[in-house]
């Protein structure tokens, strides 16, 4: 059986990244809100406590229940974590005096403490609080401190329960891997044996026993997520598989006719529907984000539906559904209103009487990636930059017109071709061109025009939830500029998009 580590999620900012630190030290985790605790604890090896924005000293602080994990279980609390174990357990916490936020220094580490094994005395750490662990407990001791913060970590004596007031899951800790390796391998003795291969095996032992003879029905888009879950489900029940990659008349240049010929190849049992002008003609005269969603995700579900029918003894449906999606639809404030709707959580409708079977649901993006690596898929396939669901309709701001779609398509193809002919493809995390709803003036030849712009995006990022602009050659903007406006009759301007996320989302709408 898998060992794994629980994190309790007081709604922090950061507990995402608490788990993607544990997975990269090969340890499975999953995160639960602190409120609907997993039935049995005892099967995990180790608990984490993450950060809050709440005050442990506030009426509303959140009140985790404990009885069956401190003293018994490897307990370590993290900035909110560390304060509520002090301020509940017979320490005290008050209101900083002193900035505790950003980079300091380790001034004082007890090294001969097992949590603090290969750490030196001045490694930097993040402080993220407002609040101040101001006496500990009776039993504790404390194990760190910095020049502003004095009981930056400590532990109970006589039990497995430690705490930190720095952030150990950030980069800005540059040794905090080490900690979290510390506490979780040599304290409470996880094993590191959560690799692809193993998931693999595993996951295709479930699906078998779970699918058994029965139909399963599948989505594919053409991107990373719903091809590895393709994959995985096709080794584990072959033809019952049945997938269907729908043209929704949005996806970029001759992806349809390149795609379907590049699952054909992997041996999947794949259909193809041309349903452009289905989709296309419902969003005629539509300008609003929300609406073209709703439109699209409608109209797939009738395509898919009528599809489905065609299939015989169908009974689960396939989805690529991955981890932080699964975390936001089930977060310490319930699901997030900022959930798109396209978002595939939660699946079909209810009259299409399909149960899930969604076998990424606890993978981040960059682990589905290393498991379709294991999986012997094509690595430009897994290294394909994340395409929305809704297409270039969210990347046409106002009314799509077919003469926009196609003028958008040959815009992204001269810019992406671009990129991997310059080789800079594979250092950007996505990348796309947005059609904007202006005309400017220019100049052609002796004549003045009056056409569009075009905007150029890409961005880095480790799973989407945060970006940076590319600061991509100026030689190269020259160039993708010139090859648009000269090949793309309609455009006239091209402008590069310098905003990061946040404040600015990747997609335009």
């Amino acid at each position: 059986m898998q060992e794994k580590v629980l994190i309790l999620d007081f709604g922090s900012q950061y507990t995402q990244l608490i788990a993607r630190r544990i997975r990269e030290l090969f340890i499975y985790c999953e995160i639960h809100p602190f409120n609907n605790l997993p039935k049995h604890i005892t099967e995990f090896k180790a608990v984490v406590l993450s950060g809050s924005p709440f005050s442990v000293r506030a009426d509303d602080a959140p009140h985790p229940e404990l009885e069956a994990i401190k003293g018994k279980l490897p307990l370590l609390g993290v900035c909110y974590g560390a304060q509520y174990l002090a301020h509940f357990f017979g320490g005290q916490v008050s209101p900083s005096n002193k900035r505790e936020y950003g980079r300091a220094n380790l001034s004082y580490v007890n090294a001969e403490d097992a949590f603090f094994k290969g750490v030196p005395t001045d490694s930097q750490v993040w402080m993220s609080h407002a609040d101040t662990i101001l006496n500990l407990p009776e039993n504790a001791e404390c194990l760190a401190s910095t020049s502003d913060v004095e009981n930056a970590a400590y532990k109970l004596n006589g039990e497995p329960t430690y705490g930190i007031q720095f952030h150990p899951e950030v980069y800005h800790s540059t040794d905090g891997k080490q900690v979290l390796e510390n506490f979780l391998v040599h304290i409470a003795g996880v094993k590191q044996d959560w690799t692809p291969d193993s998931f693999v095996d595993m996951t295709l032992a479930e699906l078998k026993e779970k699918v058994g003879d029965d139909q399963v029905l599948l989505g594919l888009s053409g991107g990373v997520d719903s091809s590895v879950a393709a994959m995985l489900l096709h080794k584990a029940i072959g033809k019952q598989l049945n997938c269907i990659f729908v043209n929704n008349g949005l996806l970029r240049k001759n992806e349809f006719e390149q795609v379907l010929h590049q699952y054909e190849g992997m041996g999947l049992n794949i259909k193809g529907v041309d349903a452009s002008d289905q989709f296309l003609d419902a969003l005629e005269g539509v300008s609003d984000p929300e609406t073209k969603r709703k439109i699209i995700g409608k109209t797939f579900i009738d395509v898919f539906d009528t599809e489905a029918h065609l299939v015989e003894g169908v009974r689960w449906l396939g989805q690529g559904t991955i981890y932080p999606d699964v975390i936001e639809s089930i977060s310490v404030n319930g699901p997030s209103a900022t959930i798109k709707s396209h978002h595939n959580v939660g699946g079909l409708p209810d009259f299409m009487k399909l149960d899930l079977v969604e076998p990424l649901r606890m993978l981040f993006k960059d682990e589905v990636r290393r498991v379709g690596k294991s999986l012997g898929m094509d690595a430009a396939l897994l290294g394909r930059h994340p395409f929305p669901g809704p297409g270039l309709a969210i990347r046409i701001l106002g009314e799509i017109t077919r003469e926009k779609v196609s003028m958008l398509q040959e815009v992204d193809a001269i810019f992406i071709e671009g990129l991997k002919k310059w080789e800079l493809y594979d250092q950007i995390w996505q990348a796309g061109a947005m059609f904007l709803p202006i005309n400017s003036v220019g100049v052609m030849g002796d004549e003045r025009t009056y056409e569009n712009c075009v905007a150029l995006r890409a961005v880095q990022s480790t799973d989407g939830m945060t970006a940076d602009w590319v600061d991509l050659p100026y030689a190269f903007l020259q160039k993708m500029s010139n090859e648009i406006i000269n090949n793309v009759k309609g455009v006239n301007r091209v402008v590069y998009d310098i905003s990061s996320k946040p404040p600015a989302t990747i997609e335009w709408e």
